[in-house]
């Protein structure tokens, strides 16, 4: 009878390098599938081999919030009710001055709380996962706002009970910005700090003739897909390199991506038709009956909605 040789050296080396090949094909593949496609893979992915790592990161990320200090959240909470108690005659002269004037109430913005989820794995540093989805009225391009008032970032896709979004360090990530006067106004993106520094903001399109001094806060202008009036940063200095006729500055951003937890995203109501760039002197939309008859530009990769 022969004698029983095992085959691991063999038939085991063979299917490893099969697999190893497979998985290599496969991410080459990946790399080159268009954006909605590899959204497409990566909602696949999530919802199967992920989903039990997902689930762990997000009760982890429960747990931490649930064990934040009670002594400073008691203190939040009678801050906020001295505020409201000081804003309740404000609220009641507002009210007498706008029937006096006969002037009409303005829709307010409508946000949702949401919790920020990290998935935690590389490649994904500039992506966040929310725990709404379009059940509660989120939409792509939905505004994401830390608690804090700050712009943290945007959705870029919903499902009914969660959302992926990207952060301002996102390297497609685009706001306009202005001073809170609205006197400058350019685009901000991300752009890497020096050695040891994290991710910076990037003010760019700033006109020759106009000059920023450090320490002037940035705020959205409401073009595009964000409300007029979400504090973005504070100038740090200019760039030595200048583009022509234009100006760049660098600054300092008014969110960490890492420390947010508890957001708000802005909830859009399809259907009715309103310019997006109509907006109110204190960043809140302007219905569209009182808006002017000539339509404003549109903007780039934006769709027109209205908070409901």
């Amino acid at each position: 009878m022969p004698n029983y040789k095992s085959d691991t050296n063999g038939s085991g080396k063979a299917l490893s390098t099969f697999v190893a090949f497979a998985f290599f094909v496969l991410s080459v593949v990946a790399l080159f599938l268009p954006d909605s496609s590899q959204d497409e893979v990566a909602s696949l992915l999530r919802g199967s081999v992920l989903r039990p790592f997902i689930l762990t990161q997000e009760t982890l990320v429960r747990r931490s919030i649930h064990a934040e200090d009670t002594e400073v959240l008691q203190e939040r909470l009678d801050s906020l009710q001295i505020v409201i108690v000081n804003s309740s005659t404000l609220l009641e002269e507002n009210a007498r001055l706008r029937r006096l004037l006969g002037l009409s109430e303005r829709n307010p913005d409508e946000y949702v709380a949401a919790t920020v989820i990290r998935a935690g794995m590389p490649g994904s540093e500039s992506m966040f996962l929310l725990d709404v989805g379009s059940d509660q009225g989120v939409t792509r391009d939905s505004p994401v706002i830390t608690d804090r008032g700050g712009l943290l970032g945007v959705v870029r896709r919903a499902r009914a009970t969660s959302a992926t979004g990207w952060d301002w360090t996102h390297p497609q990530f685009r706001a306009s910005a202005m001073t809170e006067d609205g006197s400058v106004a350019g685009m901000v993106r991300a752009t890497p700090g020096g050695f040891g520094e994290g991710y910076r903001l990037l003010l760019d399109g700033v006109p020759f003739q106009q000059e920023l001094e450090p320490g002037v806060a940035l705020v959205t202008s409401g073009l595009g897909v964000y409300p007029r009036g979400i504090p973005i940063g504070v100038v740090i200095e200019e760039l030595d390199a200048q583009v022509g006729w234009k100006r760049s500055y660098l600054v300092r951003p008014a969110v960490s991506p890492g420390q947010a937890t508890h957001v708000h995203v802005l909830v859009w109501e399809e259907g009715d038709s309103l310019d997006a760039n109509l907006r109110s002197e204190d960043g809140r939309l302007v219905p569209a009956a009182a808006a002017s008859e000539e339509p404003a530009q549109d903007i780039a990769d934006t769709e027109t909605r209205t908070p409901r």
